[in-house]
Formats: structure tokens, sequence, C-alpha cells
């Protein structure tokens, strides 16, 4: 049976002070309107299920199309963004850029008390299949990170790359449909 997931990157997060912790961050305010053009993008998918990371920028950016579609945002901790040192902040971009180049190079690599990406691709993709199997045929929206999102879609398509994760926007918005487990087409909708 036919099942679409829609992957949904959260949109644009505060990086000031104030908003450090990994798990609170919400939107800025470009954030706040971009979740607003995903609900009107995806409102008219009659999508049925909406799953998403714990942390709530993710939540935000598909909370008001679950509302609009009368159904409730379904957290799985498993789908919390990749753990790079400390899974309570965010580590700047002059050293993040580096740490993914070598991540994307050895998967198993980690800094101390962080996760690989194959971790993260692993308990990743090990939610994504529990949801095709519960919800077969049904249309689910995922409320996602940049580096998980790029680790679920590698793992049934290599093309999905360090590359691909670097020209990601925020929000960015994929389809990609299912036939059990088979990923048979992926589907770029945000413009």
């Amino acid at each position: 049976m036919h099942t679409s997931v829609y992957m949904v990157r959260h949109g644009e997060s505060p990086m000031n002070e104030n908003s450090k912790n990994e798990r609170t961050r919400g939107l800025t305010e470009k954030g706040k309107r971009d979740a607003h053009q995903v609900t009107e993008l995806l409102k008219q998918e009659d999508i049925e299920v909406f799953v998403s990371s714990p942390y709530l920028r993710a939540i935000l950016t598909i909370g008001d199309l679950a509302e609009a579609s009368g159904r409730e945002v379904l957290l799985y901790e498993d789908l919390k963004e990749r753990i790079f040192l400390n899974e309570d902040k965010r580590l700047p971009d002059e050293e993040l850029i580096p740490l993914l180049e070598r991540s994307f190079i050895d998967p198993d690599f980690s800094l101390p008390g962080g996760e690989s990406n194959a971790g993260c691709q692993s308990r990743a993709v090990t939610v994504l299949e529990e949801l095709l199997k519960n919800y077969d045929g049904q249309k689910i929206a995922l409320g996602t990170h940049g580096a998980v999102m790029t680790l679920i879609m590698k793992h049934y398509d290599n093309k999905y790359d360090l590359d691909f994760l670097l020209n990601m926007s925020k929000p960015d918005v994929y389809r990609l449909d299912f036939n059990g487990n088979e990923l048979v087409d992926v589907i770029r909708l945000w413009e």
C-alpha cells in the first residue's frame, strides 16, 4: 500500500544567548511566518498523522497544520536532532561544519559524549519504519531537523549527502512516497 511521508525541516530558529537550549529553542518571526506557509502548502494534502521531534522548533513548524487538521502532534524522542556534543547546547557553525564533514566521511565518528551519524540514522530510521508499518497507506507529516532528515533519506538513497544537508532551506519540505518499506519517489514541495 502507498504511504506518503511529508518530511518537514523546522523553520528558522533564534541563535542568541537566550535561546541556546536545543530542546526549547522556538522559531524566529521569519520562522513563524514560514511555519504558516508550511500550513498553507500542506493543508490540502489531507495528512492524517502528525509526528515530530520533541524539540520545540520542529513541533511549532507543523503544529498549526496539525491543529487545522484536527489532529495532535505525536512526539518521538528518537526523532530529536543528532547529538553532536551535548544534548542541550548547539555548536557554533564554525565547529559544526568540520564535524559534519568528518561525520559524512566516517559515519561512526563522534565526539566523546556525542552521537555518530550511524547512531542517529539508526534510531530515526527505526521510528520511520515503525510509522510506515503502523500507518500503512496513510499520509504522515514528520517534523524534523536537517541532519536527521538527511540521514533518514540517505538510508534509502546515498545521493542525500552532506551537500544536500548544507543546501537545504529552513524550513524545507519533501514528500517521500513508500510502497511498504521501499522508497519509490521523492518530491521537494518547498520553494
